[in-house]
């Protein structure tokens, strides 16, 4: 099983406390709309599209499932790369 990770954010349920962002600012950014919203891993570019997935490096890897087990809303969705299990969220097992 891999460790590696994908993110994304169900902004429909985003309440805009901006608990990610603290957690992991790298994966993590405010839309113009107030919104939370996960960020490119190869560029940096605020994925804004509904549903957009992100990569998370080995490194902030914790930080964002800190961030999903922490987040108010409980809108952020952290999912194996392999096999598409969520690890962390409000669909995790």
């Amino acid at each position: 099983m891999s460790d590696e990770v994908r993110v994304w954010i169900d902004q429909k349920l985003c309440t805009g406390d901006g608990l990610c962002t603290q957690y992991a600012p790298d994966v993590f950014e405010f839309g113009d709309d107030g919104l939370a919203y996960v960020k490119s891993a190869a560029d940096g570019e605020l994925l804004t599209s509904e549903g957009s997935q992100a990569d998370v490096s080995d490194g902030l890897r914790l930080d964002v499932i800190d961030a999903a087990d922490e987040c108010p809303g409980n809108c952020i969705h952290v999912v194996r790369r392999d096999d598409g299990a969520e690890v962390a969220g409000p669909d995790a097992g």
